[in-house]
């Protein structure tokens, strides 16, 4: 079960601006006309990126934004899969992993929105995925998974089907001790 990593205890609220432990809260920008109820926020780790779940015609779709803009980005392949559940962004955001519904059953994908090719990952007989996190670099994800009544969490190697998405400035490390330099 999720827990909050906050009471909310820490929650202050300081001449319109809500900090929580020291930091500032901003709304997301709007989107479309009207205010949506937004659920499951996925953030990529550069911080330009938003990704949500929005209530659209009964179906639960994700909506892809510029957070400090509110632009709406397109999502090439992700129309008519709804329902959509548990977005995931890389940290340039050129990965948005979820799970999506494929006629009767779900399916996990990965969008690249810097060749518009979606990547569906192919699970072992009998696994139906849950919901996922894609690493940062775009390389692993972690996919809850339900197998006859039961869940587990496997984490599945993306290297060979993605380019990492690497933070600017940010090495390939072989994981080992590093050499002196």
């Amino acid at each position: 079960m999720w827990r909050p990593l906050l009471s909310a205890g820490l929650l202050i609220s300081v001449s319109g601006c809500s900090l929580i432990a020291g930091l500032r809260r901003q709304a997301a920008s709007p989107i479309g006309l009207g205010s949506e109820n937004r659920e499951a926020p996925a953030l990529s780790g550069d911080g330009r990126l938003l990704a949500s779940l929005v209530e659209r015609a009964g179906r639960t779709t994700v909506i892809l934004q510029e957070r400090r803009s509110g632009t709406v980005l397109p999502l090439r392949h992700l129309r008519g899969h709804q329902p959509h559940q548990s977005p995931s962004l890389s940290w340039n955001g050129r990965y948005l992993a979820l799970v999506i519904q494929q006629g009767q059953r779900r399916q996990a994908v990965i969008e690249d929105r810097a060749s518009g090719q979606l990547h569906p990952l192919f699970l072992p007989a009998g696994m139906e995925p849950q919901g996922l996190a894609l690493a940062p670099n775009a390389q692993r994800i972690a996919v809850l998974v339900s197998r006859n009544g039961s869940s587990q969490v496997q984490v599945f190697d993306l290297s060979g089907l993605l380019e990492a998405d690497r933070a600017p400035g940010q090495k390939e490390t072989g994981g080992g001790a590093q050499a002196p330099s």
